[in-house]
């Protein structure tokens, strides 16, 4: 299959990776449920499940040439989805600090406004980077660690903080590590997000700060109007 069949956007819906998208987000109030009602082995089998088949839709999209609009919509809706139902359910449960949720969450909100901002105002889209893909899986890791909740240990006692766990000495799965790697690089990533998006919005301006576009539209209404006037002069006089 060619590159230029593979990068093609289609409207079709019944796709193989759109239904594995959907069935990825029906998976999403399968494993809260299970959590909240503390069957913790199941709950986290069911997340690992939604949380790994994102390769695998992403992964059939590419490769069969079937990526759709529905699909670049899905896919990081599920993600979204996944990613704030379990730091919301670790948190019911105890199992993470409110600052994590807070700090997931508001970047979440961020990114989604910005890439809103950019597609309405300047058709302009910032692609997923590695970088980001490696990041959600920190947490998804680290989700599943906390989910699981085993083994536990002590691990630090540098402070006695309680909105700190792994580094205030109580019991905690390892999960939290990973946790703290993917917060940090996914700090990173939005960095590199805000630099990407600003480039994208400078493209649309000239030196001045005049919008290209707009500037543009402005000559060729003149060069209409020059190429115009003549004729209608001759009009007028015959």
């Amino acid at each position: 299959m060619s590159a230029a069949a593979k990068s093609e956007v289609t409207t079709k819906i019944f796709t193989i990776p759109n239904l594995i998208s959907f069935a990825r987000l029906c998976l999403v109030p399968v494993f809260a449920v299970l959590l909240l009602d503390g069957h913790n082995g199941l709950a986290c089998l069911v997340f690992a499940i939604a949380a790994s088949s994102d390769f695998i839709d992403g992964y059939l999209a590419r490769s069969t040439g079937n990526v759709s609009k529905l699909g670049q919509f899905l896919d990081p809706l599920v993600d979204r989805a996944l990613l704030i139902t379990g730091v919301v359910c670790l948190l019911v449960v105890g199992r993470l600090p409110l600052w994590v949720i807070l700090v997931v969450i508001a970047r979440d909100i961020y990114l989604v406004a910005s890439a809103a901002h950019l597609s309405y105002h300047y058709n302009e889209r910032i692609a997923v980077i590695l970088p980001g893909k490696v990041a959600t899986t920190l947490l998804y890791i680290g989700f599943a660690g906390l989910l699981l909740n085993m083994p536990q240990g002590t691990w630090l006692h540098v402070t006695d903080f309680s909105w700190l766990p792994g580094f205030n000495g109580v019991a905690c799965s390892w999960g939290i590590w990973f946790v703290y790697a993917g917060l940090i690089l996914s700090l990173i990533v939005t960095i590199i997000y805000i630099r990407k998006g600003w480039a994208a919005r400078c493209r649309h301006y000239d030196e001045n700060g005049v919008r290209i576009d707009e500037r543009t539209y402005t000559l060729r209404d003149a060069l209409k109007g020059a190429v115009d006037e003549p004729a209608n002069d001759v009009g007028a006089e015959a």
